[in-house]
């Protein structure tokens, strides 16, 4: 298994540096994104990566972005070749090149099953960020229809959940309305293409942002980090489900007592090693290509 690439040091300028991506600024206006090995759990970056995540979350989100382009425009510069820019091979397949796009700031989350934070405000109000859900409803239960959650977008911390007023305060009510038709519309899509390859795609997490006044799909899309994927076969409503992502890593650090702040634990090599294989799991199944190691 190759070594983790938590840090890049590129001959451009830097953009914008989050949890997990390196964004740098191209001569030519476009933008450079590098999806890192980093890996972050309840908002605290852990000192060890993860090998191959961020070439798992880079070429899963050209995927998504390939096979739901007649769903939605993208942020991608469909005709920038990546390898004109002669980078190592490790950092090229963690790498896309984009055009810059004024973000939106809101995250827009759309849930097809109960579960998370949306789960736990349920449990309290029968609701989720506003909406009214049928009683009844357990652990994982399939919603009646998808439905559009949005959260802000914290610099630090947690996300916090807002109901559609909010929404639409931030953004303007015929934007947010557009926005919450496409993000319906994009996760209908991927949850029924994700389901003829065994997958229930349980929620998911899109950003949007604006190029030249049209809205467009921006960052990554329906990865692992932002979505919540479980195997079909083993559906079963009313308990926790096995999940292609980094929740074997919650897991696994809620069981021995951290208390989700910085720093984070050391993750035993087992540890790292089986969530590794989650990941590019995720990517075969979803994809139906085999990850190049």
């Amino acid at each position: 298994m190759e070594a983790a690439i938590t840090s890049t040091n590129l001959p451009f300028r830097k953009f914008s540096s989050g949890k997990v991506r390196e964004t740098y600024e191209l001569e030519d206006g476009h933008l450079l994104m590098v999806s890192t090995d980093r890996l972050s759990a309840f908002d605290v970056v852990f000192s060890q990566g993860i090998p191959y995540k961020g070439a798992v979350l880079n070429e899963l989100s050209l995927f998504w972005f390939e096979k739901l382009a007649s769903v939605t425009k993208n942020h991608l510069a469909k005709n920038y070749d990546v390898a004109s820019l002669k980078l190592s091979p490790a950092i090229e397949r963690r790498s896309m090149v984009v055009k810059r796009a004024k973000m939106l700031p809101i995250e827009c989350v759309v849930r097809g099953y109960l579960a998370g934070s949306g789960l736990k405000e349920y449990m309290q109000t029968q609701s989720v960020c506003g909406i009214k859900l049928p009683a009844g409803l357990r652990n994982s239960s399939q919603l009646p229809q998808p439905i559009f959650t949005p959260s802000t977008k914290a610099e630090k911390g947690h996300d916090i959940n807002i109901n559609h007023e909010q929404g639409a305060a931030l953004v303007g009510k015929e934007k947010f309305n557009g926005i919450e038709e496409l993000a319906l519309k994009v996760y209908s899509a991927a949850a029924a293409y994700a389901k003829t390859r065994g997958i229930i795609l349980a929620d998911t997490k899109f950003e949007f942002g604006e190029i030249d006044g049209e809205i467009v799909l921006a960052d990554e899309v329906l990865t692992p980090d932002s979505s919540r994927y479980w195997p079909a076969a083993l559906y079963e409503e009313g308990k926790n489900q096995p999940s292609y992502d980094k929740q074997y890593v919650r897991d696994y650090v809620e069981g021995i007592g951290w208390g989700k702040k910085a720093p984070a634990p050391i993750l035993p090599q087992e540890v790292v090693h089986n969530t590794a294989e989650k990941y590019i799991e995720a990517y075969e199944k979803i994809s139906g290509k085999k990850f190049q190691r």
